[in-house]
């Protein structure tokens, strides 16, 4: 990655992971003093699943059989979507305009003359989206368990499918959001450009609506996409077995969601070697 000049001083493994532990403190504590941020990242999946379920508590429940047993409330239904929500606006969009600030107002030019370690950098990065994705889920279903009374998996091979699909979106989510924060041209921009892609993305790709219900050629446009398949396997943990004959392909899919997903992380870092700076070229 390019860099400003910088010391020669050189760290060894113990200091450098060292060195990014405690910027994962530091991270965290500042992304928590952003009040934009906590409401617009960290609350969002919150509120917009507290604005549906309570918006539409009294709808027939979802996907019940003709008999009218079998379906669930729309609260339950919702929660998968708003999961993938916040892993992508944790990671993507969060990290995106985050550092795309860091670019501007001098940040990454003052680290980048310091004897920190792009390592122990990026070590802080990935280790803030963590924790942080990680306390907004327990936030969301707490919310979701308390006030809707929606069922969490009771089983260990649902949770086992959760935790391999979280870390791989959180992976994914983390180097895309390092590798598009190079496209803003400055801090100011960043919302503006980063937060329509994510938007639209999230709308295409069955957050926020049943995916089966977009015309076909939407929903092969969404499969090229990683939050497609990351709210694909968030509904295989949190909806029953059955709903996966609503998908694309009639199933969960999952090893295409995990390829897909691996996929993009490779692309992530790809864009991140090739964009990320501590100062822009042009700056």
């Amino acid at each position: 990655m390019t860099t400003t000049e910088r010391p020669t001083t050189t760290f060894g493994p113990r200091r450098t992971l060292r060195l990014g532990a405690g910027r994962v403190r530091w991270e965290v504590r500042q992304y928590f003093r952003e009040r934009d941020t906590i409401f617009f990242t960290f609350l969002f999946p919150t509120v917009i699943f507290l604005v549906f379920a309570a918006a539409f508590s009294t709808s027939d429940p979802v996907g019940a059989r003709p008999d009218g047993t079998g379906g669930i409330t729309i609260a339950a239904y919702y929660l998968p979507g708003l999961v993938a929500a916040g892993v992508v606006l944790s990671g993507i969009q969060n990290l995106g305009i985050a550092i795309a600030g860091e670019r501007s107002d001098g940040t990454l030019k003052r680290l980048g003359g310091s004897p920190l370690p792009v390592v122990s950098y990026f070590i802080g990065k990935a280790g803030s989206v963590l924790v942080t994705a990680v306390i907004q889920l327990v936030l969301l279903f707490a919310v979701a368990r308390i006030l809707f009374g929606v069922a969490l998996p009771d089983d260990a091979t649902h949770w086992l499918r959760f935790a391999w699909v979280f870390l791989l979106s959180i992976l994914m989510a983390t180097v895309l959001g390092i590798g598009i924060s190079g496209i803003p041209r400055s801090g100011r921009s960043a919302s503006a450009v980063i937060v329509p892609i994510l938007l639209v993305l999230q709308f295409v790709s069955g957050i926020y609506f049943t995916f089966t219900d977009l015309p076909g050629w939407l929903q092969t446009f969404a499969g090229f996409f990683p939050v497609k398949w990351v709210a694909q396997g968030m509904r295989s943990v949190f909806l029953p077995e059955r709903f996966a004959s609503a998908e694309q392909l009639g199933t969960w899919d999952l090893g295409t969601a995990a390829l897909v997903l691996l996929a993009w992380t490779l692309v992530g870092l790809v864009a991140a070697r090739i964009t990320f700076r501590w100062v822009r070229k042009d700056g």
